[in-house]
């Protein structure tokens, strides 16, 4: 399958909605498995059919070379292309990525991008430094103080109230198909100041979820500064780092953040909030009401 990215529809990111899941996947999102259900608490074995969630190695490959192996759900794979050369900084824009090829292959998926001639020299150098792949945004990256440098300061600003991250919260299932048929999958929202859920993608990996949103959120030419982002993770630090290089100011998760991630949100100047529940939340760092 080829994707000539400039003749990309532009406009709002279609909903992640059980209908629409084929038509924008590349690969299966599920597959059905037989297992046997052993009682524990109360007493009934039996055989049933369980949806799974599909998890398969994607090979990143930048210019015909390659570059990176993720596990993923190979689905949106266009978006994830686009959010992942965005989180690497391969590319600065989308019309930075001429072309986007995803194929099945043996085992898994390949997913080859095409960058504009004076982007592939700086991808073909990273590959050469690179020491190590990696799925969680240290692709290339050479040694720790590389990893702690600093993030570029946010300057955007956003007034978000605790009633709208409640909002975005209470809705949040109803956006995961995926999620709901195999409770499996992590997802990455992008929501208005008012706690609207606008966009949504879903995938067995965290940052593979937040880089799919990142990436339709670019196709669309929606800035990222214009609302929150709330994702269903744990809250480490690449999902900070890559709300940070998006422009996104709040960060909602609703499971706690590591020691890293909380240092590298308060050193950019990211809103981020924690283990947000129907009940409570906490601030990590920044301001709220």
């Amino acid at each position: 399958m080829t994707i000539d990215t400039h003749s990309a529809d532009r406009g709002t990111p279609d909903q992640d909605t059980p209908d629409e899941i084929a038509a924008a996947t590349c690969g299966a999102a599920t597959t059905d498995r037989t297992v046997r259900r052993l009682g524990l608490g109360a007493p009934g074995d039996g055989d049933l059919v369980r949806t799974v969630a599909v998890e398969a190695p994607v090979s990143v490959e930048v210019g015909g070379i390659g570059y990176a192996v993720m596990m993923a759900t190979p689905t949106d794979l266009r978006d994830y292309a686009l959010g992942f050369a965005l989180a690497e900084g391969l590319v600065d824009t989308p019309a930075q990525l001429n072309r986007v090829d995803a194929h099945p292959i043996e085992g898994g998926w390949a997913l080859r991008l095409w960058l504009v001639a004076e982007r592939a020299a700086l991808a073909l150098e990273r590959v050469r430094r690179r020491v190590g792949e990696s799925s969680c945004g240290l692709c290339g990256i050479e040694n720790i103080e590389e990893v702690l440098r600093p993030l570029p300061p946010l300057t955007a600003r956003l007034a978000v109230d605790r009633a709208a991250i409640a909002a975005a919260l209470a809705a949040l299932t109803a956006h995961q198909p995926l999620g709901r048929a195999t409770g499996a999958v992590h997802a990455a929202a992008f929501c208005a100041p008012t706690g609207e859920i606008l966009c949504v993608r879903e995938d067995v990996g965290r940052h593979n979820a937040l880089d799919k949103l990142i990436g339709a959120l670019a196709w669309a030419a929606i800035d990222p500064a214009d609302g929150f982002i709330l994702l269903s993770a744990r809250c480490s630090y690449e999902l900070v780092e890559k709300t940070v290089r998006a422009g996104c100011p709040l960060l909602v998760t609703i499971s706690a953040p590591t020691s890293l991630a909380a240092d590298r949100a308060a050193a950019a100047g990211l809103t981020l909030v924690a283990l947000a529940r129907s009940d409570s939340a906490l601030l990590i760092s920044g301001d709220m009401a």
